[in-house]
């Protein structure tokens, strides 16, 4: 290949192309807008899956690393009643489908393993444009710019490279979470640390849900999701930690306890963290010498599989680069053909599963629908 690749973005998904690429010998540069490796905390855990995550981590050589990674036993999954009621309780079979590993870490074992310089922080991309004849400049924020023959979007939900493909924009899933942690919670927490288990717990009714997970040491993380318009959540003071987590707290009124603490037993001040998404079979048409991937491509509210979808993308865009040196555009029309279909059908998934807040008993239907993988 006579230039190097131009990724956007130091995801996982992008850190996961510059990988691939590097094994096959392809040299890139990653553009990150963040100043360092530890700018900003890097969100919780993640459940890394055998039939797509792990696929792109094979194809990287790094599964002996990833594995030192793991944190035993948080495959558990359990679903309560708002009474406090144990619904559903699946202990970690220990089989290894879709082992949970702290996002910021294995970010981190992906930085690693990519030569010194790959990743250039503090570029701020501004704007993109397309030069003609595949070649495209990605102008920063400091005003400097580079030109590229082949520009990958890994830039995530706001992309600044996808308007070059699509007018499509993220929209509103009429859903926002609120974040928070509990530490030292056995210690600290015992009776939420007791309701979340060993692992992940959820407790839902309808339009009201807390998702919570064991992360390393005793730490306990919590997605509180409220399915409300935006507007609903304007006249919340988010920079009053007490008065926010007091509003939140409120309309879980009448649930148990130990459910409500993790919402009011908070360590740290809730964060609000509106949901979006990309529409469902989101496409376009070939552009030579740029593409996407992950949520740049095919952002969708978070149910389990967007950083697997990520990384699969950016391991099955490195092989099919590395298979065609010398035709880039090939490369680039077998890596959408097979990401389209791919991600669409994960995206109808994402769907159904949230589907459930409409369900009378939407406590009920996730166990149905966990029971229903279970047997399977």
């Amino acid at each position: 290949m006579t230039t190097d690749v131009t990724i956007i973005g130091a995801g996982l998904g992008g850190l996961t192309l510059a990988r691939v690429l590097h094994v096959h010998g392809i040299p890139a540069t990653v553009y990150e807008a963040e100043s360092s490796p530890t700018a900003r905390s890097q969100g919780g855990m993640l459940d890394i899956h055998d039939y797509n995550g792990q696929l792109a981590l094979e194809a990287a050589g790094l599964m002996d690393e990833f594995s030192d990674l793991i944190l035993e036993g948080r495959q558990a999954m359990r679903v309560l009643n708002t009474d406090g009621t144990v619904l559903f309780d699946q202990a970690d079979d220990g089989t290894g489908g879709r082992p949970e590993v702290q996002r910021g870490e294995l970010r981190q074992m992906l930085l690693d393993s990519l030569p010194a310089g790959t990743v250039q922080w503090g570029h701020k991309v501004s704007s993109t444009r397309t030069l003609g004849e595949g070649t495209h400049e990605v102008t920063f924020a400091d005003g400097n710019s580079v030109v590229t023959s082949l520009l990958v979007g890994a830039d995530g939900a706001w992309s600044r490279v996808r308007p070059l493909l699509s007018t499509a924009t993220p929209a509103y899933v009429g859903k926002s979470v609120v974040e928070t942690y509990l530490f030292d919670a056995d210690t600290r927490h015992p009776a939420a640390a007791k309701a979340v288990g060993g692992g992940s717990m959820i407790a839902h009714s309808q339009g009201r849900e807390i998702f919570a997970h064991r992360e390393r040491g005793e730490t306990l993380h919590a997605y509180v999701g409220l399915s409300e318009p935006l507007d609903w959540f304007a006249p919340i003071d988010f920079t009053d930690g007490a008065a926010a987590t007091a509003r939140i707290a409120q309309e879980f009124d009448g649930w148990a306890p130990e459910l409500t603490a993790l919402i009011t037993d908070s360590d740290t001040a809730p964060v609000l963290r509106p949901l979006y998404a990309l529409p469902t079979g989101h496409r376009w048409d070939r552009v030579p010498g740029v593409t996407l991937l992950g949520d740049a491509a095919h952002l969708a509210a978070p149910n389990g599989e967007g950083a697997n979808l990520a990384m699969l993308d950016g391991a099955e865009l490195g092989k099919v680069l590395a298979a065609h040196p010398d035709d880039i555009e090939a490369a680039l029309t077998e890596y959408e053909q097979a990401m389209f279909p791919r991600t669409e059908a994960a995206m109808i998934d994402i769907l159904e599963a949230h589907g459930a807040d409409s369900d009378s008993n939407p406590a009920q239907s996730l166990v149905a629908t966990f029971t229903r993988h279970e047997q399977s």
